[in-house]
């Protein structure tokens, strides 16, 4: 969705929370709250808030939303959220709720379009509560390792597509976290607070093809090139860093390999 058309979307949706009575809050989420990131592969994300009781009804019907007649997928996503995806592959994330169902809500990047009941207070409120924990470096390279572990032996027995989870998943999700911590400074103003995942290639580029690569290789390839990382990125930086734990996991992985062979 192009610029032209995403802004003529948001306006429409600003403009049909004004228009009734019964909502009492908008807000923007990720880049529709932040002109900086957006771009013709942005989503709409937001908060639909409402008066208490009436929250149900616009979880259930979708005609309030811009151009309903356009909708071709819908799905609930939990107690509050939805997603919708239009005919032209447009898609949009929301959640609906009263302001105490806002509670229940994290976000980091937001900005209030309509407030008509105290809502930017209390989003003030959610982000300063939505702050991630301080990461233990040791528990997190401890946690990567046994990870690779497990998914080492799932694949090995022939478990491929869990092996395959562990490790391009579960394992990346907290070397994230490693690398996160074990460097950082300016990438905190890059990364998503709330996801690891995203924009790490441009917090970190000179990390990111080599984990890449990695995600290409089958799982016990993968585990093996990701361990490599570990020790030519990670180790030189780590006091304490779990050697003898290492040498377990990376013999564990080399046999992995071996049986497979």
């Amino acid at each position: 969705m192009d610029s032209t058309a995403y802004q003529t979307f948001t306006d429409a949706l600003i403009a049909q929370a004004a228009a009734d009575p019964a909502v009492i809050g908008l807000v923007a989420l990720g880049s529709m709250a932040d002109l900086s990131r957006r771009d013709n592969w942005s989503d709409h994300d937001f908060f639909w808030i409402v008066e208490g009781g009436q929250q149900e009804r616009y979880r259930t019907n979708l005609d309030w939303l811009p151009r309903a007649d356009e909708i071709v997928l819908h799905f609930r996503e939990g107690a509050h959220g939805l997603k919708v995806m239009y005919g032209d592959g447009h898609l949009i994330e929301f959640a609906v709720f009263d302001l105490a169902e806002l509670a229940y809500a994290r976000v980091n990047d937001y900005a209030v379009l309509l407030d008509q009941g105290d809502i930017t207070a209390h989003m003030a409120q959610i982000e300063r509560t939505s702050q991630p924990a301080t990461i233990n470096l040791s528990s997190e390279l401890i946690e990567t390792l046994c990870l690779i572990q497990v998914g080492s032996g799932r694949a090995a027995r022939g478990e491929v597509i869990s092996g395959s989870v562990f490790i391009k998943t579960y394992v990346v999700l907290h070397l994230l976290r490693v690398i996160t911590a074990t460097f950082p400074g300016q990438h905190t103003a890059v990364l998503d607070s709330l996801d690891p995942y995203r924009r790490f290639e441009r917090a970190f580029p000179q990390f990111a093809p080599a984990l890449h690569a990695a995600l290409l290789l089958p799982p016990l390839e993968c585990a093996l090139a990701l361990l490599e990382f570990i020790e030519r990125e990670i180790r030189p930086h780590t006091a304490d860093f779990p050697q003898a734990g290492f040498e377990t996991v990376r013999g564990y992985v080399l046999r992995c390999l071996k049986a497979n062979n």
